[in-house]
């Protein structure tokens, strides 16, 4: 006759740590909400530079490989600004 297996007990599900307290923006130290700002200011000065060379980079291959023409790209930008300057 085969032998029977015993089947394992389901672990409960923990709950989340009471310990663990988030605090509102209004409660936190003065100290990190204006160094926030600046924090993104400089991340922004490193990440622009990048994203400008890759995008160009981009539109170069595209214009390489015959997928549009410079005169296409040109005008999208248009589209762009008119349409950012809508809203």
């Amino acid at each position: 006759m085969p032998s029977k297996k015993k089947m394992g007990r389901a672990q409960p599900r923990r709950q989340a740590s009471t310990r663990t307290v988030r605090r509102s923006v209004a409660s936190r130290p003065e100290g990190v909400a204006t160094r926030r700002p600046d924090e993104l200011a400089e991340a922004l000065d490193i990440m622009l530079p990048e994203l400008t060379a890759r995008i160009a980079a981009l539109e170069h291959l595209l214009v390489e490989k015959g997928f549009c023409t410079h005169e296409d790209l040109v005008r999208s930008r248009e589209f762009v600004d008119l349409s950012r300057s809508r809203s």
